[in-house]
């Protein structure tokens, strides 16, 4: 039951972040919703094809390549030569590997039943996958019908709140999510280059980490700066220490003028906030829950704030979106 909540919860976002552009297409391009959602479908997956494309080309290429020089590298590590044999003696890893050598041979022949685990795990994957893609359309295609559907049966004095609530919820996730989305591509995109010119090897491999690590909020950007800085020492000093001062700076342009951007359109949590929404969403979903923890927080904190200034009478001191975002009274009137 948790595993399929879980699921729906994520197929809950993934609709909202996707509606406004439905919705576009409903309202400007004269487009029923089954066409609209389609269309909406067929581009994200081209996108998605498209980012794919761009860094598993460089994949395939680099591991042909990683194929052709794996007999130099052995060859280098017996002799002691290179960044790998260098390796090799300071950490004296041949009498190490010596010294395991039975436990090595054990997890070698365990390395069957791990496969058909893995095998295991791909296939529920999938089939998860698959499962949250059919409700995020079905959500598109009926979401209106229902919610409609629902604030008929609310009271009248309260139906306007809960609307403008409902509106502020759905703005902070879209904001939040399609921003980070956005910033994640921005950092793969700008990595990848930087790597290429560095003629770091696995460029394409280590952009889509950083790319995807970069959507974890707080610690995802450092574990991938961290990971890839060590990739670039073994490829050479002078890659190694330009890693480190390409991520110091571009962790400050991201931090200082892209963060600001995307949190002027969603809710500001406060740092402490996002650290605990990380924790638990880590703890409740893994990686899943520390990527949805922030915009769970952000709808919990626009549904607190309300309440509170229900209660307490008191006027919004500030958009809880963004200041230029329309009311959604407003937003209906035209």
């Amino acid at each position: 039951v948790s595993r399929v909540l879980i699921w729906l919860v994520i197929a809950l976002f993934f609709a909202v972040v996707l509606n406004p552009a439905v919705e576009f297409l409903v309202h400007r391009g004269r487009m029923n919703r089954g066409l609209a959602t389609l269309v909406v479908f067929v581009a994200g997956l081209a996108v998605f094809a498209g980012l794919m494309t761009l860094f598993i080309s460089p994949l395939i290429t680099e591991g042909q390549q990683l194929a052709e020089d794996l007999p130099a590298y052995v060859e280098e590590a017996r002799a002691g030569r290179g960044p790998v044999g260098s390796l090799v003696e300071r950490f004296d890893l041949e009498n190490r590997i010596r010294e395991r050598a039975d436990d090595i041979q054990k997890y070698v022949s365990e390395a069957g039943s791990r496969t058909v685990s893995i095998l295991g795990a791909v296939g529920t994957a999938i089939a998860a996958l698959l499962t949250i893609l059919v409700m995020t359309v079905l959500m598109l295609l009926d979401g209106p019908r229902i919610l409609r559907g629902m604030s008929t049966a609310l009271p009248d004095d309260k139906r306007d709140r809960i609307t403008a609530v409902a509106g502020d919820c759905a703005r902070a996730v879209t904001g939040y999510m399609a921003g980070n989305l956005l910033i994640s591509v921005i950092a793969g995109t700008v990595t990848f280059i930087f790597l290429l010119i560095l003629g770091v090897p696995f460029a394409g491999v280590l952009a889509l980490l950083v790319a995807v690590l970069d959507l974890i909020p707080l610690v995802g950007a450092t574990i991938a700066a961290i990971i890839v800085t060590i990739v670039a020492f073994f490829h050479g000093p002078v890659p190694g220490i330009a890693s480190i001062v390409y991520f110091v700076v571009y962790q400050q342009f991201e931090n200082h003028v892209l963060q600001p951007v995307v949190q002027s359109r969603t809710v500001k949590l406060a740092p402490l906030v996002v650290l605990v929404s990380v924790i638990m969403g880590v703890e409740i979903a893994g990686v899943l829950g520390a990527l949805l923890a922030i915009p769970v927080a952000g709808v919990v904190q626009v549904v607190i704030r309300d309440l509170w200034e229900h209660r307490t009478g008191r006027p919004k001191a500030e958009p809880s979106i963004g200041a230029d975002e329309v009311p959604l009274s407003q937003a209906d009137a035209t």
